[in-house]
């Protein structure tokens, strides 16, 4: 009998080994992926936001960004400023944040960068709903929705993994730091979400690029915190379980993310951020 229990279980064993492996990989090619698109991200910001900055040469910021820089708008100018600087911190903080190595060589360091990674998710949050309702913004009202419902689970899941981490709770720590990356990059997601539709269709379907509003800039400004968070929720469960298939399946879904997230990388470095230098 415990030699029948044995051939049974261990093919079982190794299916779920392999799926498990699996499942690991395409997180860490979806990571690779994102990554490498985040650096070039924040090159750009860097070299054309920086730069530009350093130069004094504001008008270089209008041309890209409507209502980059007002003359006499001191408040609305300093918050588009430290908006945009925030934005650079967060992204490089955060890939430091995700990187084993530094969790494990320096976690005084990874405590640091945790500290100013939260920080800045407050500061981006309320800044980014001041430059929405208060200073004005593209987009509609249901667009604006869409940005708030970001905003406020920014703050939430920074609040809920500051918890955590005070309480020496690392896994839970893990899984909310986890969640506070994926929306903390919504407005990167909805970059490449917007460059792969127009790469795929070769022309605006869905919204009117003019008045930047249309059914699919609604959707797309929703699946930046919803498509994130659901594919590393799946991810999250995917690797609890003990069912191969499951893990199989989520692995699936994460490759299939990874491509579409280079697809993305691809489009908005072509056609929006290198045309911009």
């Amino acid at each position: 009998m415990s030699t029948l229990t044995e051939a049974t279980l261990l093919p079982r064993k190794a299916d779920l080994t392999t799926a498990s492996n699996a499942l690991t990989r395409a997180g860490q090619t979806w990571f690779i992926v994102a990554a490498t698109g985040q650096l070039i991200f924040a090159w750009y910001m860097a070299a054309l936001y920086g730069m530009s900055a350093l130069r004094g040469d504001w008008e270089t910021w209008n041309k890209v960004m409507p209502r980059g820089w007002n003359a006499g708008d001191t408040v609305g100018n300093i918050a588009i400023f430290v908006h945009l600087l925030l934005a650079l911190v967060v992204t490089l903080a955060g890939l430091a944040q995700l990187l084993p190595a530094v969790r494990r060589a320096a976690p005084s360091v990874h405590r640091w960068i945790g500290r100013v990674y939260i920080a800045s998710a407050f500061g981006i949050a309320f800044g980014s709903m001041y430059l929405m309702w208060v200073r004005g913004a593209v987009g509609d009202f249901s667009q604006h929705l869409g940005s708030t419902f970001n905003a406020i689970l920014l703050v939430l899941f920074a609040v809920i993994a500051l918890r955590h981490a005070r309480a020496r709770n690392l896994v839970l720590h893990r899984q909310w730091a986890l969640r506070l990356f994926m929306v903390m990059n919504g407005v990167w997601f909805f970059r490449l979400g917007l460059l792969l539709w127009l790469m795929i269709h070769q022309q605006p379907v869905g919204f009117d690029p003019k008045t930047f509003t249309g059914p699919f800039l609604t959707f797309l400004v929703f699946a930046q915190t919803v498509v994130p968070l659901t594919a590393l929720e799946l991810y999250f469960r995917a690797q609890r379980s003990d069912v191969a298939a499951r893990k199989w399946a989520a692995a699936a879904v994460i490759a299939v993310l990874a491509l579409a997230t280079a697809g993305g990388v691809v489009g908005a470095t072509m056609g929006l951020w290198l045309p911009r230098l």
